[in-house]
């Protein structure tokens, strides 16, 4: 039996010794199990109530290879404390017949699933409601429920009986002449986007230590989100504003606003920074200049977050790093470069909407289905099949070498039990192996037969049918949004490198990966092109490879 041995602790407060201190306790039990450990995954300080953690991720893919037959953990809530997380890994490990043990728990079943999950779910829930109430707590004798703003210092003091009292907060006296500046130049009118250049030319260091920027300053009123916005800047403490979400497709938590009713303020006058009237006067400028933000809100939610070009959210500057952004009615320009100044960023340069799409829709047409790049697609296509049935082929010899030995051995214990040998205990054992030999026919009767890849003779000519048909549905209302998420799907980022004058575009994801194997021009190279390929399709699935890059 093969294992792979699985460990995670939660927060930064706990020990990163948590770790080996799960790992060897599990190491004990396979030894005295007398199983081999194929490997070891590990998640330090990331909660278990979401999905995107590098552990857990590489032992998802690895097990879809079958690289081990059980795995092994503390408990089941160090998979994972999400009801439905727990289940869609039993789900994805059943497939691949692997058990999941735990120490506490012993063989995980349908049952564990379904009752454990739901009592680790109620922890998480019981967990942040005492979290909140303790916040609150803080934020009725005046001290910070969350965590600290631009224009404070956090203040450590020992309460009455010794203990360490949190969320007190003093004024620091830098940052502070830094916002009343930022509001007296908004408010004599001055633009955010002219404050930030300023702020990033004079180096001064901004809250997030990224660069000031129009967004840095301005915020979101509704929101509380800005300097601007910030109300115990004039010793006001709002709490309870916002309330998150954890969207169950992407395992990240997006923010709410909540009722009027469930927010709560509190004056704490000795944190004031800006004056009343100045406050005032900001306000009164923001409603002058106030622009409807949101023309799409009466739109349902899924609509709003999609993209409204092929490419948005995708390109990036290869100077900073910085999105490309809509800058004109057809042009996309560094965000960095013009939200910041050139302190942060150089690159002005910008690009046409419909040039830089026709370049990635014209590499699927045009490039990949040539007649010599279609052969070396086929060559790797039925070379990588190759590989997958001779490994199965082996699975498969072995499964039968191993059927083949059992059959032996139960017909030997059947001869000793003809002999006069005690059958009591010789029994359990033909009764053990015949389980075993049950489950080798099982495996072997729902392995594939090896067989060759049988293509359509045309499929060159239907794909590039399909791409023009696809090109075409991007032109089409009703089609659109679907026929865009086919093509972003294969795009991680596409990077643009300014150089001489020009953009350089660098396009990293699976299209990349598929585009340089059938860009390769000797054997060797397409191997390693290969390769990468396979990296590739390892990043989706979390594992953090690099993905090869290809150039437009």
């Amino acid at each position: 039996m093969r294992v792979a041995l699985y460990a995670r602790f939660s927060s930064d407060n706990q020990r990163d010794a948590s770790i080996e201190d799960q790992l060897r306790l599990c190491r004990e039990h396979a030894a005295k199990q007398g199983w081999q450990i194929a490997d070891s995954f590990a998640d330090r300080a990331i909660s278990g109530a979401t999905m995107l953690r590098p552990g857990i991720q590489e032992l998802l893919t690895d097990a879809e290879r079958r690289r081990f037959d059980v795995v092994l953990a503390e408990s089941l809530d160090r998979l994972s404390r999400d009801q439905s997380d727990v289940a869609a890994i039993y789900k994805r490990l059943k497939f691949a017949d692997i058990q999941i043990i735990t120490l506490a728990e012993g063989e995980i079943t349908e049952l564990h699933v379904g009752l454990k999950g739901t009592m680790n779910a109620l922890f998480l829930k019981d967990l942040a409601d005492k979290t909140r109430r303790g916040l609150r707590g803080r934020v009725d004798v005046g001290r910070s429920g969350g965590g600290n703003c631009y224009g404070y210092d956090v203040v450590h003091c020992a309460g009455a009986g010794g203990e360490i009292e949190r969320g007190a907060r003093r004024i620091n006296p830098a940052q502070a002449t830094i916002i009343v500046r930022i509001f007296e130049e908004f408010a004599a009118g001055r633009s955010p986007r002219a404050i930030s250049f300023d702020l990033n030319a004079e180096g001064i260091p901004s809250p997030s230590g990224r660069g000031w920027g129009p967004s840095t300053i301005y915020g979101n009123a509704t929101r509380g989100t800005g300097i601007l916005n910030n109300e115990l800047y004039i010793g006001r403490l709002i709490w309870n504003r916002l309330r998150f979400v954890k969207d169950p497709h992407t395992g990240r938590r997006n923010s709410r606003l909540n009722d009027t009713d469930s927010i709560i303020v509190k004056e704490v006058p000795e944190l004031a920074i800006v004056p009343t009237a100045l406050w005032e006067a900001v306000k009164k400028r923001q409603q002058s200049v106030k622009k409807n933000t949101r023309p799409d809100a009466d739109k349902p939610l899924w609509e709003r977050r999609r993209p409204q070009y092929l490419l948005s959210g995708l390109m990036k500057c290869g100077c900073c790093a910085g999105s490309y952004v809509k800058i004109s009615k057809d042009h996309f320009g560094c965000a960095t470069a013009r939200n910041k100044g050139a302190s942060l960023c150089t690159n002005m340069l910008t690009v046409r909407r419909d040039v830089i799409e026709a370049k990635i829709l014209d590499s699927l047409q045009h490039r990949l289905m040539e007649p010599e790049r279609f052969k070396v697609f086929m060559d790797e296509f039925i070379r990588e099949l190759n590989q997958q049935q001779a490994a199965r082929s082996a699975d498969a010899t072995s499964l039968k070498a191993e059927l083949a030995g059992i059959a032996k051995k139960i017909d030997n214990l059947v001869d000793a039990i003809a002999d006069g040998a005690d059958a009591l205990p010789l029994n359990a054992k033909i009764k053990a192996m015949e389980i075993r030999q049950q489950e080798i026919e099982r495996q072997l009767a729902v392995m594939p037969t090896t067989s060759h890849p049988r293509l359509h003779p045309n499929l060159a000519e239907i794909y590039r049918a399909k791409v023009a048909e696809l090109r075409a549905a991007l032109d089409a209302p009703n089609e659109r949004h679907e026929a865009m998420d086919v093509i972003r799907g294969l795009i991680q980022e596409l990077r643009l490198i300014p150089e001489n004058g020009i953009l350089r575009f660098e396009l990293y994801g699976e299209l990349a990966g598929i585009l340089a194997l059938c860009e390769a021009k000797s054997s060797k190279a397409r191997r390693e092109d290969a390769a990468g390929l396979a990296e590739q399709i390892k990043l989706v699935a979390g594992a953090g490879f690099e993905p090869a890059a290809f150039r437009l």
